[in-house]
């Protein structure tokens, strides 16, 4: 699987895991030049608290458009050091 934005590659492994129709991506598997850490977090009442990234790429902005779980809760726990995508990011 790939993650791609603005003809970028952004991560890419066969390993991904799938939730609610999200690819989580091993955070080995991302391309950390195009990962800048943000300040927005979310909660979801099974997984836990969600940390995000902005991606930046050939000095286009998409923020927020990349998120993880630093410490989700024991039901999502497959999912730590993953990272998922929205927001116009082709995952295929």
């Amino acid at each position: 699987m790939k993650a791609i934005w603005n003809n970028q590659v952004l991560a890419e492994s066969n390993d991904t895991i799938v939730i609610e129709n999200n690819h989580y991506f091993p955070a080995a598997s991302i391309k950390e030049e195009f990962f800048q850490a943000s300040g927005k977090h979310t909660i979801c009442p099974w997984k836990g608290e969600a940390s995000y990234y902005t991606l930046v790429v050939d000095g286009q902005k998409n923020e927020d458009a990349a998120w993880y779980y630093p410490n989700p809760k024991d039901a999502a726990k497959e999912i730590k050091h993953y990272v998922a995508f929205w927001k116009g990011v082709q995952i295929g």
